[in-house]
């Protein structure tokens, strides 16, 4: 007889265990248009608490669901959350600071738009880019930089990341459902404004289309131009000199991220990343918990404590 199978749904098995051992409001997070060409990078945000039932039906990783699908979803998550919110930054902020820096950014002005604080934030991946590297622990919670703007005063609560968190837990699936929805109308706005790239079936990713037309008129405003755009010569890029050191060895494949599906839209199918079994990791107040991943949700649908050392 074949052994059973875990659900492929996201559900609150995560979020529960978390609550239980203290942890009241959890917020999923998740980000969309890290390996775009062109747009912002956006992070969404929800909040749920205990009183949170599980998530309206069809709630699952925005990468799984059609454009149709997800807009309707949208209504449903904002009326289950506690609270909600996404945040982005600009391709002039990926270009300036770095794309982990800039995630970090969006990140802390979706939580700057809460009208919460949450205890945990459950992140998807197995890096932490929301918890800025030079101010850990205590200094987390200090008065923000004022250089950095108003998202950098937010104090930014423990993370705790998972490898495949957006099928795993309803709340980083729902944010991430919110973040997509949010950015793909900001394309879709920007392609009625520049009209060349195609940005209302690509999104700003590389699709044929989308290099064609960079070969042939290049960047615009809208690009980021400290990448290296296909096609366009190397004197219309900036130097990206002020990316984080090592980001890259840390987080391998970003590029193809937002991956493993055929969207709707015609002309583009993205590759399946690549990614590490790594483990689940706490930071925040200087303690760091790891669990396996695959020992956070087994088979048998059962979520094992996880400890702080």
């Amino acid at each position: 007889m074949a052994a059973r199978t875990g659900s492929t749904k996201p559900s609150l098995r995560v979020e529960r265990a978390l609550q239980r051992q203290g942890h009241r409001l959890l917020a999923g997070m998740d980000e969309v248009g890290r390996g775009a060409l062109a747009g912002p990078v956006s992070v969404g945000v929800v909040v749920i608490d205990e009183t949170c039932r599980s998530a309206p039906a069809g709630v699952k990783d925005s990468k799984l669901l059609t454009s149709l699908a997800r807009e309707r979803m949208v209504t449903p998550i904002r009326r289950w959350a506690l609270a909600h919110a996404v945040g982005h930054a600009s391709p002039a902020e990926i270009d300036a600071v770095g794309i982990m820096a800039a995630l970090r950014l969006a990140g802390t002005r979706a939580l700057a738009r809460l009208d919460v604080v949450p205890d945990l934030v459950i992140l998807d991946g197995n890096h932490d880019w929301l918890t800025d590297p030079g101010r850990v622990g205590l200094l987390a919670f200090a008065e923000g930089d004022p250089s950095s703007g108003p998202a950098a005063e937010v104090a930014v609560p423990p993370v705790t990341t998972m490898i495949k968190a957006d099928l795993k837990c309803s709340s980083v699936a729902a944010a991430s459902v919110l973040a997509k929805v949010e950015r793909d109308a900001m394309m879709v706005r920007l392609a009625a404004e520049v009209g060349r790239y195609a940005w209302e079936l690509n999104k700003g990713y590389s699709a044929p289309e989308h290099l064609a037309a960079l070969s042939l008129h290049g960047p615009c405003v809208h690009h980021r131009r400290s990448w290296r755009l296909p096609g366009v010569g190397s004197d219309s890029a900036i130097p990206a000199t002020q990316e984080e050191p090592g980001w890259a060895a840390e987080d391998v494949g970003w590029a193809e991220e937002d991956a493993g599906w055929a969207e709707e839209d015609p002309g583009w199918v993205e590759k399946d990343p690549v990614e590490g079994t790594g483990d689940v990791e706490r930071a925040g107040e200087g303690a760091v918990a790891a669990v396996s991943a695959e020992s956070v949700m087994g088979d048998d649908g059962r979520v094992p404590e996880v400890s702080v050392r």
